[in-house]
């Protein structure tokens, strides 16, 4: 094993770990986590499928944190693991037809709509929480739009994933949930599902670059749990500033790059 590769190993392993830090504070490591396996050399198509699978471990971190929540959320909101599915395999599979050439492109375009999205997070988390206060959203078309939205969700974190959170708090917001923390545990359960699902098509359709697979699986779990601390005292709003200063540099860099 060459020094070079063990260079590399070791930016795999700090990507991931840093997305579970920052995910276990924030949000958004996902932002973090891609354009650092960018940097290591992998095409953007090989890159986003490296990461979701690379770094789901971390997620199931975010499960166990958030289980006495996710046991107060009423089983009826289950089922919303159905459309979680679906649309997570058919966003894998559109990822998985698109050329390399077409999803450089569309990279750019996807990274500003996340960074939108997580600029957006913290203004719409509160106006849900006001506008919905205790009235219950269950209603049959409430129900259909719910679905409908966590399905489009689900397809979007399927072929990218970055920012996906806040749409999910949408939907689960127009169901009636109002406790945040159990919005919060519900978009962990539902992207455990979206990014595994997605996970194990990228692995049987020859995207994902299995080197890196295993010191990110460990980065993500050591970052979720070991460096939560640590991320903590540096501040969410730090974070959440250095999230948004990546994905907006991030954008324009490659926004630069396809226009050449």
């Amino acid at each position: 094993m060459d020094g070079h590769f063990v260079l590399q190993l070791g930016g795999a392993f700090l990507a991931a770990f840093l997305a579970g830090a920052i995910n276990s504070v924030a949000g958004g490591g996902t932002m973090i986590s891609f354009p650092i396996l960018l940097a290591l050399g992998l095409p953007p198509l090989i890159a986003n499928a490296t990461n979701t699978v690379g770094i789901w471990p971390g997620s199931l971190g975010s499960i166990w944190g958030f289980r006495q929540e996710l046991a107060r959320v009423p089983k009826f909101y289950r089922w919303l693991m159905i459309p979680a599915l679906i649309g997570g395999a058919v966003g894998a599979v559109l990822l998985r037809h698109t050329s390399s050439e077409a999803f450089e492109h569309i990279v750019p375009w996807l990274l500003i709509f996340a960074t939108i999205l997580f600029i957006i997070q913290a203004p719409v988390r509160e106006r849900l929480l006001k506008s919905l206060g205790t009235e219950s959203g269950r209603s049959r078309a409430a129900i259909i739009a719910a679905v409908a939205l966590q399905l489009l969700v689900s397809v979007y974190g399927g072929y990218f994933g970055a920012g996906m959170s806040i749409l999910m708090l949408t939907a689960l917001g127009i169901m009636g949930l109002t406790d945040m923390l159990e919005m919060t545990a519900m978009t962990s359960f539902l992207s455990i599902a979206i990014n595994g699902i997605a996970g194990v098509i990228f692995a049987f359709s020859g995207l994902v670059y299995w080197p890196y697979i295993a010191v990110m699986a460990i980065g993500a779990v050591v970052g979720g749990y070991g460096a939560a601390g640590v991320a903590r005292k540096v501040g969410k709003v730090a974070i959440r500033r250095l999230v948004i200063f990546v994905g907006i540099t991030l954008s324009i860099v490659m926004f630069v790059k396809i226009l050449r």
